[in-house]
């Protein structure tokens, strides 16, 4: 896979910079890549102390900053990543504002919201772990032993784990493949930023209980595979559909663990026995062999399928705008 295109830009050539205006800080483009980042990432630290502090002062200084998951629940799992979502999106804003760019340019653009490349990277998904979850049995390591909730609840499961998981793939999604994809893109190329990203997507779930070695290993590469989806798709919605289709249909339609964490209210009960390398032992699916083979699988597919890439940074987006107010996404 080659860098993104950097295209040809209308805009005047910046003049050479002088000597006295801080070659370690400004390049020929403006703000260097990896000062942006640290910008991005000091308003979200400010954000976290503030919202910390706020909790102290409210609850007396009972309050405490950590999560501990022995199991997910949908209020659970939004309590986690909404915040997770407004630590990413608000220093984004900021340097949206600071950069004079597009929110959109990040990854979420507004007009494509919720738009036919989310469903069907959630539709994809949800087939991409079944089909995991079938090899698995036809090895005689998976099997269903009956339905686990009755009547409304099932749907009301539905939507509750759906609308939770939608925040997942937004909030994770944004906050590896958004506005740090796209920054260190322009400093580093596409994909050694994709890289260092899914290394710091899989070490972000190292805390997770019953996680293995495997298990984060399939996590770099669904990692890796959400950052083609960002290629050739040019925005997030794919992967944030994908993202959902797949933790649903592990989590609330088979019942089966989420790295390492059992769920609640699935709509099955299951069962697994065998090896660890066939089941993924406490991990769930995601630490079988057979998850690295259907991301592999979903991935050439995906590749002809859509042979275009469509994530191209002007060059003129290499460097901060003279002038003017960054528009709305």
């Amino acid at each position: 896979m080659s860098d993104p295109e950097i295209l040809p830009s209308t805009e005047p050539a910046v003049p050479p910079a002088s000597p006295l205006s801080g070659r370690i800080f400004r390049g020929p483009n403006g703000i260097r890549a990896g000062w942006r980042v640290l910008i991005f990432l000091a308003i979200a630290l400010l954000l976290v102390l503030a919202v910390s502090a706020g909790l102290r002062i409210f609850t007396h200084g009972r309050a405490r900053v950590g999560v501990q998951v022995s199991g997910i629940t949908p209020l659970g799992l939004c309590l986690i990543e909404g915040p997770l979502l407004l630590l990413t999106v608000i220093p984004a804003l900021v340097m949206a504002r600071i950069e004079r760019r597009k929110f959109g340019q990040y990854g979420l653009p507004a007009r494509s919201a919720f738009g036919k490349d989310f469903w069907i990277g959630t539709v994809v998904g949800f087939l991409a772990i079944g089909t995991a979850l079938l090899f698995i049995f036809a090895l005689h390591g998976f099997r269903l032993t009956g339905i686990a909730i009755q009547g409304s609840t099932i749907v009301a499961s539905a939507a509750e784990w759906g609308a939770a998981f939608v925040l997942v793939g937004l909030a994770e999604e944004f906050s590896f493949r958004g506005y740090l994809q796209f920054t260190l893109t322009t400093g580093i190329g596409y994909w050694p930023s994709a890289i260092l990203l899914s290394l710091l997507f899989g070490a972000a779930h190292s805390g997770n209980p019953g996680e293995s070695r495997f298990g984060l290993f399939s996590v770099v590469l669904f990692g890796l595979l959400f950052c083609l989806f960002l290629r050739r798709r040019g925005n997030l919605w794919w992967a944030v559909g994908f993202h959902a289709g797949w933790d649903w249909g592990q989590t609330f339609f088979y019942g089966v663990p989420d790295s390492g964490i059992p769920a609640f209210h699935s709509l099955f009960n299951c069962s697994f026995s065998g090896p660890q390398w066939l089941t993924g032992g406490s991990v769930g699916p995601e630490a079988s062999i057979f998850t690295p083979i259907v991301l592999a699988i979903v991935a050439i597919l995906f590749s002809r399928a859509y042979c275009e890439n469509r994530y191209q940074i002007q060059a003129s987006d290499l460097r901060l705008r003279a002038k003017g107010p960054a528009a709305d996404a």
